[in-house]
C-alpha cells in the first residue's frame, strides 16, 4: 500500500504549494509500516528524522490533509494517514490508562446504523456530515487485567 499513496500524497501537497520531500516520504513510510496510529515520540522514533524536521513536517502533512491527528486521552497526540489517503475506514480504541490507541473495523452493519443515527442527529441541529468517527474510550485489556490483579 505504501507505494500506491505516494502520488496522492505528493499531488495533495503540490496543491498546497508544498513539496513531497524526502523527510515526508519517510514519516509518510513509518505512519504507513506502523498500522496504527503513532505519537509524534514514536514516529521520531522510527523516522531517524532530526527533532525539528519531524515536528516541522508531521505540521506540514496535517495541514495538507494527508496525516489526520488522533486525540487520545493522555498529553500525547497520535497521528495516522488520512482515511481517504488509505482507503480503509476504521474507528478508535483509546485506553483511558495507558493512552495506547488501537485502530479497529465496524461490521458493515455496524457502519450503517452509525451512519443512520449520524444522519438523525446532523439533521435535527440543521447540520450535515461529511463522514464520522467513533472513539471507544475505555481500558485495554492489559489495563483492565492489571486493575483486576490488584
Amino acid at each position: 500500500m505504501a507505494d500506491d499513496v505516494h502520488p496522492m500524497i505528493a499531488a495533495r501537497l503540490d496543491d498546497d504549494g508544498q513539496r513531497y520531500t524526502s523527510g515526508r516520504r519517510k514519516l509518510v513510510e513509518v505512519l504507513v509500516d506502523a498500522g496504527r496510529p503513532l505519537t509524534a515520540a514514536e514516529v521520531l522514533d522510527e523516522s531517524d528524522l532530526a527533532q525539528s524536521s519531524a515536528y516541522r513536517n508531521l505540521a506540514v502533512l496535517e495541514a495538507c490533509g494527508v496525516v489526520h491527528r488522533v486525540a487520545g486521552s493522555d498529553e500525547f497526540a497520535r497521528f495516522e494517514l488520512a482515511e481517504d489517503l488509505t482507503d480503509h475506514h476504521h474507528h478508535h480504541l483509546i485506553c483511558t490508562s495507558c493512552g495506547s490507541v488501537t485502530d479497529f473495523t465496524a461490521s458493515e452493519q455496524l457502519e450503517q446504523l452509525v451512519e443512520a443515527l449520524a444522519g438523525e442527529v446532523a439533521a435535527t441541529a440543521g447540520f450535515t456530515a461529511d463522514h464520522h468517527r467513533l472513539d471507544l474510550f475505555g481500558r485495554c485489556s492489559a489495563c483492565h487485567s492489571a486493575a483486576h490483579e490488584r
